[in-house]
């Protein structure tokens, strides 16, 4: 059904031939879609009033296999649209404040079984073949992708000798620097809900130019699919106002275990040499 939004646009645009009791279903989702999202079926029958059976009928009649699909958009639309506070007021509702460590925790391990049941396997061996022959390789991440961008990195400059970091939330900054970005390099874009236009625009401008553009984002409907080559999927469902990566930091760990295997005897000359001067400048404490 497209775009995030879509949805909510298809349910208002179609809200005249759906029955009487679906209707009621409507009304509710395009009044309080930021609640409907987290609400099982059952719950969602009990705040219209209607059966459960109505609401998966409706879900049905949206074009969903299931229910499960249908709250799942609602899920997407919320985390794009919503601001920290609305999201700091879902995760209230969600979130017993009396076991918040077991329930992020269990959150977090839920990201990362789903994104190693749902990751397209080809995608992935795509994005390690880019890289490992890439001219250059750019990676762009800002706001709270920053980190894992940076966290990237780090470690390619120990596999490769030609990965540039662009470390910047300015639109101009971020074109002078993947200027030279063309054919033959990679560009590594990571983005995930509420997403930057400004490494949107930096990987269309990529993808333009000729470069291999390889995405990390949250789902298939997000932006950065569309101007990705090799797309790699990790949840990051919004659990509060804070974005969880962990599943994301997982794919990106994965990508660097395959690229270090591929380069194995190169990447341990490398670290032979790193230890050396670690050892004779004092870099790591050893008592």
């Amino acid at each position: 059904m497209g775009s995030e939004t879509d949805i909510l646009s298809f349910i208002k645009n179609n809200r005249e031939g759906f029955s009487k009791r679906q209707r009621m279903v409507a009304d509710y989702i395009l009044r309080n879609y930021d609640r409907a999202a987290y609400m099982t079926a059952a719950a969602l029958s009990n705040a219209v009033g209607v059966s459960e059976s109505t609401v998966v009928r409706f879900a049905a009649e949206l074009g969903f296999d299931g229910y499960q699909r249908l709250q799942r958009r609602l899920q997407e639309v919320a985390r794009t649209q919503l601001n920290s506070i609305q999201r700091m007021d879902i995760a209230s509702r969600r979130i017993d404040s009396n076991d918040i460590l077991s329930n992020v925790l269990k959150s977090d391990i839920d990201k990362i079984e789903k994104t190693l049941a749902e990751i397209d396997q080809a995608q992935f061996d795509g994005a390690v073949e880019a890289l490992l022959h890439a001219e250059n390789i750019y990676i762009t991440g800002v706001r709270s992708a920053a980190a894992l961008a940076s966290f990237t990195g780090f470690y390619f400059n120990r596999l490769f000798e030609n990965v540039r970091l662009i470390n910047t939330t300015g639109a101009d900054d971020i074109f002078e620097q993947i200027l030279r970005a063309g054919s033959g390099d990679a560009v590594l874009g990571m983005s995930f809900p509420r997403y930057s236009r400004n490494t949107l625009k930096a990987l269309e401008y990529a993808k333009h130019q000729g470069a291999t553009v390889i995405g990390i984002t949250d789902s298939v409907n997000s932006p950065i699919v569309k101007q990705s080559h090799y797309c790699l999927i990790a949840r990051s469902d919004m659990d509060s106002f804070v974005d969880s990566l962990v599943a994301p930091f997982s794919v990106v760990n994965a990508l660097i275990v395959a690229l270090g295997m591929k380069k194995r005897d190169e990447v341990r000359d490398i670290f032979e040499k790193l230890e050396t001067i670690w050892d004779e400048y004092g870099v790591y404490d050893k008592e």
